[in-house]
């Protein structure tokens, strides 16, 4: 068996942002990081190989104030700092970062072969903890994804300009990690 500690020096989470509705072309889509994070893996074996074996395990969390607003495409006008600022306030604010400081992921299964791979799971955001699927893919890095439906946690997601401008309910987390032992 073996653990493997992760956190920001061993690669990049973000959350990929779309828009939505009448005045989409007004706002930007986002990219946000988790500058801070930590994870665990336990493998049932000695090596990735053994990653979908049963008995192998993931464990992220990360803090809502780690996220921060790295680059927004798209818009009338480019993404200001005071926009990443306004933005990031906005955020902390939505998800409760002062009731609900930590939005966690916990594996409940892993299949799949070391190239590619699925992990089941549960994500805890606001306290509302429901499945969702992460699809993955490496060896030494793993990479991957999972799509969030905000509105299945709870989320209502930003609208400004009276609805016409909206944050898409889908929010897409990436994942680039070395994922190497020791």
């Amino acid at each position: 068996m073996a653990t493997i500690e992760l956190g920001p020096g061993d690669g990049r989470l973000l959350v990929r942002t779309g828009r939505s509705g009448l005045g989409r072309r007004a706002g930007h889509d986002l990219v946000i990081e988790a500058a801070r994070w930590s994870g665990t893996v336990t493998l049932a074996g000695d090596d990735l190989a053994g990653a979908a074996a049963e008995g192998s395990s993931v464990r992220i969390t990360v803090p809502v104030d780690g996220l921060e607003v790295r680059e927004g495409t798209g818009g009338v006008l480019p993404l200001s700092d005071q926009d990443r600022a306004e933005i990031t306030a906005n955020l902390r604010k939505v998800l409760q970062a002062d009731r609900f400081p930590e939005i966690t992921f916990r594996s409940t299964g892993i299949r799949g072969t070391a190239a590619e791979f699925t992990v089941e799971g549960e994500l805890t955001v606001m306290g509302r903890t429901e499945p969702l699927s992460v699809r993955a893919a490496g060896g030494d890095r793993v990479t991957g994804e999972a799509t969030v439906k905000q509105t299945r946690w709870g989320i209502k997601p930003y609208s400004a300009f009276f609805g016409a401008l909206k944050l898409a309910d889908d929010v897409r987390v990436t994942f680039d990690l070395d994922v190497r032992p020791g």
